[in-house]
Protein backbone atom coordinates (compact mmCIF):
# COMPACT_ATOMS: atom_id res chain seq x y z
CA UNK A 1 0.00 0.00 0.00
CA UNK A 2 2.59 2.23 0.93
CA UNK A 3 4.43 1.36 -2.55
CA UNK A 4 1.21 2.65 -4.18
CA UNK A 5 1.01 5.55 -2.06
CA UNK A 6 4.51 6.68 -3.29
CA UNK A 7 4.46 5.95 -6.66
CA UNK A 8 1.60 7.31 -7.72
CA UNK A 9 0.17 10.22 -5.36
CA UNK A 10 3.90 11.15 -3.77
CA UNK A 11 7.15 10.87 -5.69
CA UNK A 12 5.22 10.10 -9.59
CA UNK A 13 4.12 13.81 -9.65
CA UNK A 14 6.83 15.29 -8.09
CA UNK A 15 9.47 13.98 -10.27
CA UNK A 16 6.79 14.50 -13.35
CA UNK A 17 7.45 18.77 -12.52
CA UNK A 18 10.75 18.34 -11.49
CA UNK A 19 12.36 16.51 -14.88
CA UNK A 20 9.39 16.88 -17.25
CA UNK A 21 10.67 13.21 -19.07
CA UNK A 22 9.77 12.62 -22.00
CA UNK A 23 9.11 8.68 -22.39
CA UNK A 24 9.70 6.61 -25.34
CA UNK A 25 8.45 3.12 -26.25
CA UNK A 26 7.13 2.00 -23.30
CA UNK A 27 5.17 -0.23 -25.09
CA UNK A 28 8.06 -2.51 -25.08
CA UNK A 29 7.69 -3.39 -21.59
CA UNK A 30 5.50 -6.27 -20.91
CA UNK A 31 2.10 -5.69 -19.09
CA UNK A 32 2.51 -8.78 -17.47
CA UNK A 33 5.14 -11.67 -16.69
CA UNK A 34 8.88 -11.89 -15.82
CA UNK A 35 11.30 -9.46 -17.25
CA UNK A 36 14.80 -7.34 -16.26
CA UNK A 37 14.27 -4.01 -17.31
CA UNK A 38 18.61 -3.45 -17.97
CA UNK A 39 19.68 0.48 -18.41
CA UNK A 40 22.65 2.85 -18.62
CA UNK A 41 23.13 4.44 -15.01
CA UNK A 42 23.93 8.72 -14.69
CA UNK A 43 22.65 9.55 -11.57
CA UNK A 44 21.33 9.12 -8.08
CA UNK A 45 18.14 10.28 -9.90
CA UNK A 46 17.55 6.68 -11.94
CA UNK A 47 16.76 5.11 -8.98
CA UNK A 48 13.38 6.79 -8.59
CA UNK A 49 12.36 8.27 -12.39
CA UNK A 50 12.66 4.49 -14.11
CA UNK A 51 10.25 2.97 -11.63
CA UNK A 52 7.77 6.10 -11.31
CA UNK A 53 6.88 5.90 -14.75
CA UNK A 54 7.10 2.10 -15.55
CA UNK A 55 3.37 1.03 -14.56
CA UNK A 56 4.11 -2.19 -13.36
CA UNK A 57 6.54 -2.57 -9.86
CA UNK A 58 9.87 -3.09 -10.61
CA UNK A 59 12.36 -4.26 -8.27
CA UNK A 60 16.15 -2.96 -8.30
CA UNK A 61 19.03 -4.90 -6.81
CA UNK A 62 20.47 -1.94 -5.17
CA UNK A 63 23.58 -1.99 -3.17
CA UNK A 64 23.63 -2.58 0.53
CA UNK A 65 25.19 0.99 1.59
CA UNK A 66 21.36 2.63 0.64
CA UNK A 67 20.32 0.27 3.58
CA UNK A 68 23.30 1.04 6.34
CA UNK A 69 23.81 5.25 6.04
CA UNK A 70 23.99 6.50 9.43
CA UNK A 71 22.20 8.89 11.00
CA UNK A 72 18.69 10.33 10.36
CA UNK A 73 19.25 10.53 6.48
CA UNK A 74 20.81 7.09 6.68
CA UNK A 75 17.56 5.48 8.09
CA UNK A 76 15.08 7.62 5.71
CA UNK A 77 16.95 6.48 2.84
CA UNK A 78 17.14 2.74 4.19
CA UNK A 79 13.12 2.87 4.95
CA UNK A 80 12.36 4.53 0.98
CA UNK A 81 14.02 1.86 -0.95
CA UNK A 82 12.61 -1.10 1.53
CA UNK A 83 9.45 0.76 0.71
CA UNK A 84 10.12 0.31 -2.94
CA UNK A 85 10.72 -2.77 -2.92
CA UNK A 86 14.38 -3.15 -3.49
CA UNK A 87 16.94 -5.50 -2.45
CA UNK A 88 19.98 -5.33 -0.45
CA UNK A 89 23.35 -6.38 -2.22
CA UNK A 90 26.52 -6.36 -0.95
CA UNK A 91 28.92 -5.85 -3.82
CA UNK A 92 32.13 -6.90 -1.92
CA UNK A 93 33.56 -10.10 -1.78
CA UNK A 94 33.28 -13.22 -3.84
CA UNK A 95 29.53 -14.56 -3.00
CA UNK A 96 28.87 -10.75 -3.98
CA UNK A 97 27.89 -11.76 -7.44
CA UNK A 98 26.35 -14.75 -6.95
CA UNK A 99 24.23 -13.45 -4.26
CA UNK A 100 23.24 -10.69 -6.62
CA UNK A 101 22.45 -13.44 -9.14
CA UNK A 102 20.58 -15.52 -6.58
CA UNK A 103 17.99 -12.45 -5.71
CA UNK A 104 17.54 -11.81 -9.05
CA UNK A 105 16.17 -14.98 -10.14
CA UNK A 106 14.20 -14.92 -6.84
CA UNK A 107 12.20 -11.90 -8.21
CA UNK A 108 11.91 -13.45 -11.85
CA UNK A 109 10.38 -16.47 -10.39
CA UNK A 110 7.53 -14.50 -9.03
CA UNK A 111 6.89 -13.37 -12.32
CA UNK A 112 7.88 -9.85 -11.57
CA UNK A 113 9.69 -7.16 -13.10
CA UNK A 114 13.91 -6.82 -12.34
CA UNK A 115 15.33 -3.44 -12.71
CA UNK A 116 19.32 -4.18 -13.39
CA UNK A 117 22.12 -1.91 -14.06
CA UNK A 118 24.49 -3.63 -15.96
CA UNK A 119 27.66 -1.71 -15.35
CA UNK A 120 27.61 -2.34 -11.74
CA UNK A 121 27.71 1.39 -10.91
CA UNK A 122 26.95 5.14 -11.87
CA UNK A 123 29.06 6.45 -14.41
CA UNK A 124 30.92 9.40 -12.59
CA UNK A 125 31.50 11.24 -16.15
CA UNK A 126 28.63 10.72 -18.37
CA UNK A 127 29.85 7.31 -20.75
CA UNK A 128 28.84 4.02 -21.02
CA UNK A 129 31.47 1.49 -19.28
CA UNK A 130 31.20 -2.20 -20.20
CA UNK A 131 28.90 -4.52 -18.79
CA UNK A 132 29.01 -7.05 -15.96
CA UNK A 133 28.05 -10.08 -16.99
CA UNK A 134 25.49 -11.04 -14.30
CA UNK A 135 22.39 -9.85 -16.19
CA UNK A 136 23.34 -12.21 -19.32
CA UNK A 137 23.52 -14.84 -16.39
CA UNK A 138 19.94 -14.27 -14.89
CA UNK A 139 18.31 -13.40 -18.25
CA UNK A 140 19.86 -16.93 -19.25
CA UNK A 141 18.99 -19.18 -16.52
CA UNK A 142 14.94 -17.69 -15.68
CA UNK A 143 14.73 -17.78 -19.89
CA UNK A 144 12.96 -14.04 -19.40
CA UNK A 145 13.74 -11.19 -22.01
CA UNK A 146 16.03 -8.21 -21.74
CA UNK A 147 14.47 -4.46 -22.56
CA UNK A 148 16.95 -2.37 -23.00
CA UNK A 149 16.54 1.03 -21.23
CA UNK A 150 18.48 4.45 -21.96
CA UNK A 151 18.34 6.93 -19.42
CA UNK A 152 19.37 10.33 -21.24
CA UNK A 153 19.93 13.89 -19.52
CA UNK A 154 19.75 12.43 -15.77
CA UNK A 155 23.81 13.07 -14.97
CA UNK A 156 23.44 16.75 -16.24
CA UNK A 157 20.50 17.08 -13.95
CA UNK A 158 22.32 15.69 -11.02
CA UNK A 159 25.87 15.01 -11.63
CA UNK A 160 27.67 13.05 -9.19
CA UNK A 161 28.59 14.76 -5.91
CA UNK A 162 25.22 17.35 -6.36
CA UNK A 163 22.45 16.33 -3.62
CA UNK A 164 19.38 18.64 -4.81
CA UNK A 165 19.00 17.99 -9.24
CA UNK A 166 18.42 20.53 -11.78
CA UNK A 167 15.12 21.27 -12.99
CA UNK A 168 15.82 19.69 -16.33
CA UNK A 169 13.64 18.21 -18.42
CA UNK A 170 15.22 14.08 -19.38
CA UNK A 171 14.85 11.34 -21.59
CA UNK A 172 13.59 7.85 -20.47
CA UNK A 173 14.00 5.31 -24.00
CA UNK A 174 13.42 1.87 -23.49
CA UNK A 175 14.14 -0.76 -26.88
CA UNK A 176 12.94 -3.61 -28.07
CA UNK A 177 13.11 -6.52 -25.83
CA UNK A 178 15.97 -8.80 -26.83
CA UNK A 179 15.49 -13.01 -26.30
CA UNK A 180 18.08 -14.88 -26.13
CA UNK A 181 16.43 -18.42 -25.82
CA UNK A 182 19.46 -19.71 -28.62
CA UNK A 183 21.67 -19.44 -25.89
CA UNK A 184 19.46 -22.08 -23.64
CA UNK A 185 21.20 -23.79 -21.46
CA UNK A 186 24.91 -22.31 -22.24
CA UNK A 187 24.62 -19.80 -18.89
CA UNK A 188 27.94 -21.48 -17.85
CA UNK A 189 29.66 -20.41 -20.65
CA UNK A 190 31.87 -17.17 -19.93
CA UNK A 191 32.08 -16.52 -23.62
CA UNK A 192 27.84 -17.15 -24.37
CA UNK A 193 27.51 -14.97 -21.13
CA UNK A 194 29.85 -11.98 -22.83
CA UNK A 195 28.39 -12.41 -25.85
CA UNK A 196 25.51 -11.59 -24.43
CA UNK A 197 26.02 -8.55 -22.37
CA UNK A 198 27.66 -6.80 -25.45
CA UNK A 199 24.67 -7.19 -27.38
CA UNK A 200 22.77 -5.76 -24.31
CA UNK A 201 25.39 -2.76 -24.14
CA UNK A 202 25.17 -2.36 -27.78
CA UNK A 203 21.59 -1.66 -27.67
CA UNK A 204 21.78 0.50 -24.33
CA UNK A 205 24.24 2.81 -26.88
CA UNK A 206 22.36 2.57 -29.58
CA UNK A 207 19.27 4.34 -27.74
CA UNK A 208 21.85 6.58 -25.36
CA UNK A 209 23.93 7.68 -27.60
CA UNK A 210 26.63 7.65 -25.19
CA UNK A 211 30.03 7.37 -25.54
CA UNK A 212 31.13 4.05 -25.08
CA UNK A 213 34.37 2.68 -23.00
CA UNK A 214 35.18 -0.82 -23.31
CA UNK A 215 36.43 -1.33 -19.74
CA UNK A 216 34.46 -1.67 -16.14
CA UNK A 217 33.76 1.61 -14.48
CA UNK A 218 34.71 0.54 -11.26
CA UNK A 219 38.15 -0.20 -12.61
CA UNK A 220 38.49 3.90 -14.63
CA UNK A 221 37.49 5.36 -11.48
CA UNK A 222 40.06 3.41 -9.82
CA UNK A 223 42.64 4.55 -12.41
CA UNK A 224 41.87 8.50 -11.88
CA UNK A 225 41.51 8.20 -8.33
CA UNK A 226 45.05 6.58 -8.53
CA UNK A 227 45.93 9.35 -11.04
CA UNK A 228 44.99 12.22 -9.14
CA UNK A 229 46.38 10.79 -6.10
CA UNK A 230 49.82 11.29 -7.76
CA UNK A 231 49.13 15.09 -8.31
CA UNK A 232 48.87 13.93 -12.04
CA UNK A 233 44.93 14.20 -12.50
CA UNK A 234 41.81 16.90 -13.52
CA UNK A 235 38.79 16.35 -12.07
CA UNK A 236 35.98 14.58 -13.73
CA UNK A 237 34.31 18.09 -13.68
CA UNK A 238 36.97 19.62 -15.46
CA UNK A 239 37.07 17.32 -18.33
CA UNK A 240 35.03 17.99 -21.71
CA UNK A 241 32.51 14.89 -22.78
CA UNK A 242 30.07 15.00 -25.69
CA UNK A 243 26.49 16.08 -24.72
CA UNK A 244 23.84 13.74 -24.30
CA UNK A 245 21.14 13.66 -26.70
CA UNK A 246 17.57 14.61 -25.83
CA UNK A 247 16.01 13.02 -28.54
Amino acid sequence: MFYLLLKYVILGPLLRLMFRPRIEGLEHVPEHGAAIVAGNHLSFSDHFLMPAIIKRRITFLAKAEYFTGPGIKGRLTAAFFRSAGQIPVDRSGKEAGRAAIREGLGVLRKGELLGIYPEGTRSHDGRLYKGKVGVAAMALRAQVPVIPCAMIGTFEAQPPGKVVPRFRRVTIRFGEPLEFSRYAGMDGEKAVLRAVTDELMYAILGLSGQEYVDKYAAVVKAEEEAERAAGGGRRVQDRKFPKMPLS
